[in-house]
């Protein structure tokens, strides 16, 4: 993709997937006027939204208080960026719907990363900063003998996955990356993941939305959106609001369950001159396995021969007054050195050795739905939230924007919204029908005929429909709706 030329490549959703694809999107009536989103947050979740948004022909105002910025980093620069399938390294899912729709989500990003990094070679004009690397998850027990079935059962899931790639477990990979034995660990599995280079991967993918036409304004709203949506949406003359704002969903979604787990990342040379050059993932899951309270291994590659070490995750800390110092930071290097032999002699990175970042969680993970309250006239709120993803924006990113591609839609048929729910789904992907619901059987119609039209416009062979003939749609659910900060103001919190 070169300065002077439109991205050949785009996103549609297929089968209920968000899928990418080269060419340009087919707009099914392009002469029709365009609606306009507005989406708020300018963070990976925000962006990849707004990108997903943008090919499938609405208009798109993203406003943000600040932007990607190498000197000023925001929290999706600061991200480990390495895929993985949930529960992730740095802790547990606590919401079994949240898990749920997280599985479906990671391989939804799995597949795109995969498929941008096969028709962008890194070489191209603009480095997208993504590669396919392999990782290695270390365990000091066979997961045989764990008390927790979760890490055996999250291999299990892995290897029935035949999108990754390179899938393998086996006690000598110990021994292969020839970690010292005073580590403690004895098994261990691998597989190819997406690494991203965050610093180039958001400029990328800012480049790639202005392309698109999006238009972007530095601005920070306070207050609760809902008490704002009318005025914003007149302001900007957009028919919806995107809410992907990470943690100030806590003020902007009066979400009282979002809180930060802050993170710390030492960056190091990796060129091969102090110590051996490092090329794939090394990581020990938090999960109480290692019975301490800080036990994570997070080593990984990023392309500019940078090292990342890691980790840390400190609940409900906002300071982030860390130093190479502190003794958290000081503790995260010993761990680390027993995995990569010579690592003890790696220097520090000179524009950037250590930083800082604030996870945005929630009571319940990860949040994508509709606005759940009435507005103040007791209308319909036009507000879709999508934030909550913890360290795992980056993995979450393209299945989040599915979905609230999706939630767009139903916004602008205007059925009852409904909380996030365990929806059946086909192996991560396609989907199966699983309400009788009228209005949703009508919203599936529309969005089944839409697909039809593009595949024909398009000129795709029929034998690829298959997967779209599964059509996705939520059912009533419970669980995964924050409390008000004001109770009386929406009846839906009881």
């Amino acid at each position: 993709m070169s300065i002077a030329s439109s991205p050949d490549f785009f996103l549609t959703r297929l089968g209920g997937e968000l899928v990418l694809q080269q060419g340009q999107p087919i707009t099914p009536n392009p002469d029709a006027p365009k609606k306009r989103i507005l989406v708020v947050g300018g963070g990976v979740t925000g962006f990849t939204t707004a990108w997903a948004l943008l090919d499938a022909g609405y208009d798109v105002t993203i406003i943000a208080e600040r932007w990607a910025d190498p000197k000023n980093r925001i929290t999706s620069q600061i991200a480990g960026a390495l895929w993985e399938f949930p529960p992730a390294v740095c802790g547990k899912h606590t919401d079994v719907i949240s898990l749920h729709n997280s599985k479906r989500w990671c391989m939804t990003a799995y597949r795109a990363f995969d498929k941008l990094q096969e028709i962008m070679p890194r070489d191209d004009y603009l480095d997208h900063g993504v590669q396919m690397r392999m990782a290695n998850f270390f365990f000091d027990q066979k997961m045989e003998d764990m008390p927790d079935r979760g890490q055996l059962d999250k291999f299990e899931e892995i290897m029935a996955q035949k999108d990754i790639k390179g899938v393998r477990r086996d006690g000598n990979i110990v021994h292969e990356h020839k970690v010292n034995q005073k580590a403690g660990v004895v098994d261990a599995y691998q597989h190819l993941a997406p690494v991203i280079d965050t610093d180039a991967y958001m400029h990328w993918l800012r480049f790639v939305l202005v392309c698109k036409g999006a238009v972007m304004e530095t601005r920070r709203i306070n207050g609760d959106l809902l008490d704002q949506e009318e005025e914003l949406l007149a302001e900007y003359g957009a028919d919806a609001i995107v809410n992907a704002t990470g943690l100030a969903g806590l003020e902007l979604a009066g979400d009282a369950s979002v809180y930060p787990l802050s993170g710390a990342l030492i960056r190091v040379v990796n060129d091969g001159s102090k110590f051996p050059k490092v090329t794939e993932a090394l990581a020990v899951t938090h999960d109480g396995t290692r019975g301490e309270d800080e036990d994570i291994v997070f080593i990984v590659p990023r392309n500019d021969n940078t090292l990342i070490l890691g980790g840390l995750a400190q609940p409900h800390k906002y300071e982030l007054d860390l130093t190479l110092d502190s003794p958290e930071i000081i503790r995260m290097r010993p761990r680390s050195n027993k995995f990569v032999p010579g690592l003890e002699h790696a220097e520090v990175r000179p524009d950037a050795s250590l930083v800082q970042g604030l996870r945005p969680l929630r009571g319940s993970n990860v949040r994508v739905e509709r606005e759940l309250c009435p507005r103040s006239d007791g209308s319909t709120s036009r507000i879709v939230h999508s934030y909550g993803q913890g360290g795992a924006g980056l993995s979450l990113s393209f299945g989040c924007a599915s979905d609230v591609l999706e939630l767009i839609q139903e916004v602008k048929d205007d059925p009852p919204a409904t909380k996030m729910s365990l929806s059946r789904r086909h192996q991560y992907g396609g989907s199966i029908l699983d309400s009788t619901d009228a209005s949703r059987l009508n919203h599936c119609a529309r969005e089944l005929a839409h697909l039809v039209q593009v595949l024909l416009n398009t000129s795709l062979q029929w034998a690829s429909c298959y997967g779209c003939l599964f059509v996705n749609f939520k059912a009533e659910g419970f669980n995964g709706f924050p409390p008000s900060s004001d109770p009386e103001k929406c009846e839906n919190l009881n």
